[in-house]
């Protein structure tokens, strides 16, 4: 069964008096334990699927279905991970993290051990102290990460999670989020306008077309990884030299800018 399916999913937005279709008909899947990348131009929909994939806006015509039924709205099977940390900046790591199984009422001794695990999971081990403003935006994105996964989400749904970081912490963060998902893996849907962070990342990379956005090719990285033999636990410089890895990059630029030069008219 499909952890996340789009059955034909269209969504329309009403402003000034007018409408606005901003997805139409999209029809996707991403399977249990997979990691399925959204690309596309900026405006065509993808951060709207993610939201109704999280439950926070719902399809105007089609379905969302997590875990085979339709999604009523937020849930604890899906944790979200957005661009901006949103921590609380007067708790400490530590409190940030325990935040969501606080407000289960999870007993004292059950919270900590959880909470412990996921800052080993995440290397956060000596920052249980500290606050928000003492770390760097690298280590405060992996709080935020971390207190999705403390959660024991079925699905984690990542809209541009690595956006606001400069370069190198970006590509940290890639290689961390590739650990982290090989030791404890999770379906995943990411959203992200940075194609070699797709194809590095992704199992599967869904490109979308131009508002009204659809999906327009579903490339299988998994499978070129196989043929190529070579893998995405490869450090990215390495797996940069591949002539398959800057084929399949290319072919999706050209997809994205054919969508943006039709866009431009």
């Amino acid at each position: 069964m499909s952890a996340i399916q789009f059955e034909d999913a269209s969504r329309l937005f009403e402003r000034d008096g007018k409408t606005f279709p901003a997805l139409e008909n999209v029809n996707f899947t991403v399977a249990d334990k997979e990691f399925v990348a959204l690309v596309g131009p900026s405006g065509c929909g993808k951060t709207t699927c993610l939201r109704m994939a999280a439950g926070f806006e719902v399809p105007t015509a089609g379905r969302v279905l997590v875990g085979g039924m339709q999604v009523p709205g937020p849930g604890p099977d899906r944790a979200v991970v957005f661009q901006q940390f949103a921590l609380f900046p007067w708790k400490s790591v530590e409190d940030n993290i325990a935040f969501g199984l606080r407000n289960k009422n999870m007993a004292a001794e059950e919270r900590r051990r959880r909470v412990s695990g996921v800052i080993k999971l995440m290397g956060l081990e000596s920052y249980e102290t500290a606050f928000p403003h003492q770390l760097s935006g690298g280590m405060q994105q992996r709080v935020a990460i971390a207190r999705a996964y403390v959660l024991d989400p079925q699905v984690l749904l990542m809209d541009e999670p690595f956006g606001a970081l400069d370069a190198q912490t970006r590509i940290v963060m890639q290689e961390e989020l590739v650990r982290i998902a090989r030791v404890n893996p999770r379906t995943v849907l990411f959203i992200t306008h940075a194609v070699e962070e797709a194809v590095y990342l992704a199992d599967r990379v869904a490109v979308m077309t131009r508002r009204p956005g659809r999906i327009k090719e579903i490339l299988d990285v998994r499978a070129i990884r196989a043929a190529e033999n070579w893998d995405r636990h490869e450090r990215v410089e390495d797996v940069m030299d591949l002539e398959s890895f800057v084929h399949l990059r290319t072919h999706i630029w050209r997809l994205l800018r054919d969508e943006k030069m039709a866009l431009d008219g």
